[in-house]
């Protein structure tokens, strides 16, 4: 197996940053940290360079907009999945998990068939993509049509995430009934008339979703994929979800329902881009408060998958934490909350998904990028 000796850069290690440390590849593994014997091995100087881990995405749903760029105009699968591919790759981003929405009374992709489709389609660009691929299923439990759709990407392993979200007016992240129709017509360009028949058949819907999303957890668990909650606003949505086998709480509106989700072991995830906007979209818990008050575990690419690295890298400055600890948050505790044990630290054993990272005008920058071992990007920065 190909040997690569990757020296001189500073490593991010799960505790302590060390610099002109060598890390060795052999295949897709990690195999030793500052090797004594590297016979056979290709050395690439990273002086300069900040060497991490590749960071992990749970939940992104740029895809959608590969797909769809505009409302009604769609890209050949294949084409968005490459797009994203190497979006995603010159991001920094290693495994990124696509979150597509299965919420039949909405529109565009966002279609069940449509959203299943997109999902296969992950799978059949996989063979040829710079990182690793994966879906993660939205389930809108309003919608009473998308469980067999689930069902089936559950039994054919294409989905290795599921998530339950309610965008029904009056909690969660849309408080009043006009906040809904705001979104809904700004994101889907469409008529009052359409909005008013969205919000009768979620009303209706609703009926029915805890016994629909009981049984799609159960299908979770037993096809071994991690459940997350969305928009969690309060300590009693949180013991429900909990109840339901819920691992990971995302975008938790307000700190006491975060405090409440860790408290029942549910890892929380917060927004990359809040932290750079400083702001929450919906006016929600900030992602920076989060971290400031100790409840965020992981950060997500959301709908911009090149906002992760560099908020990763100002939170030591904004939150008073470790470069370690901020890297955490977009590696080591999404892969543990996903189950994925393989990854997320540079430490022996660990698949060699890994970027070098360099500091152009101020900001950080993928300058190459592993995954699995084989190269994924290499980007030519001016390195005067």
């Amino acid at each position: 197996m190909k040997r690569i000796l990757l020296t001189h850069a500073s490593v991010v290690l799960a505790d302590e940053v060390r610099d002109d440390l060598a890390v060795l590849i052999e295949g897709e593994r990690i195999v030793a940290i500052d090797p004594e014997t590297t016979t056979g091995a290709l050395e690439m100087n990273l002086a300069g360079r900040l060497l991490m881990p590749g960071l992990i995405d749970l939940h992104c749903d740029a895809l959608e907009k590969e797909v769809e760029p505009r409302p009604g105009v769609h890209f050949p699968l294949d084409f968005a999945c490459a797009q994203a591919d190497k979006r995603n790759a010159a991001a920094g981003i290693t495994t990124v998990f696509h979150a597509l929405s299965f919420a039949n009374h909405e529109l565009g992709v966002r279609n069940n068939a449509f959203a299943a489709e997109i999902a296969r389609g992950i799978h059949d660009w996989q063979p040829h993509a710079l990182i690793d691929n994966r879906v993660h299923a939205r389930y809108e439990i309003t919608d009473e049509t998308a469980p067999p759709y689930l069902s089936g990407l559950l039994r054919d392993g294409l989905a290795h995430l599921i998530s339950f979200m309610d965008h029904s007016p009056g909690q969660g992240q849309f408080r009043d009934v006009e906040a809904y129709r705001q979104y809904l017509a700004k994101t889907y360009k469409t008529d009052e008339a359409a909005l008013d028949e969205i919000l009768q058949r979620k009303a209706e819907a609703a009926q029915g979703a805890l016994a629909r999303m009981q049984v799609l957890a159960d299908e979770a668990r037993m096809h071994g994929v991690a459940i997350a909650s969305h928009d969690d606003d309060s300590p009693t949505k949180v013991a429900a979800v909990k109840a339901l086998g819920a691992v990971v709480s995302e975008f938790p509106i307000n700190l006491e329902t975060a405090q409440a989700a860790r408290s029942a072991g549910l890892a929380t995830l917060f927004g990359a881009p809040n932290i750079l906007r400083g702001k929450s979209q919906s006016g929600n818990m900030r992602a920076l408060d989060a971290v400031l008050a100790g409840v965020a575990d992981c950060l997500c690419g959301d709908y911009s998958p090149a906002a992760l690295l560099p908020s990763v890298m100002r939170l030591p400055e904004l939150a008073g934490i470790t470069l370690p600890q901020a890297v955490t948050l977009v590696t080591c505790n999404p892969a543990r909350a996903a189950g994925l044990l393989d990854r997320g630290e540079i430490a022996v054993g660990k698949r060699a998904d890994l970027i070098a990272v360099k500091q152009m005008g101020g900001l950080p920058q993928a300058e190459r990028v592993w995954s699995g071992g084989k190269p994924a990007l290499t980007a030519h920065f001016d390195h005067a």
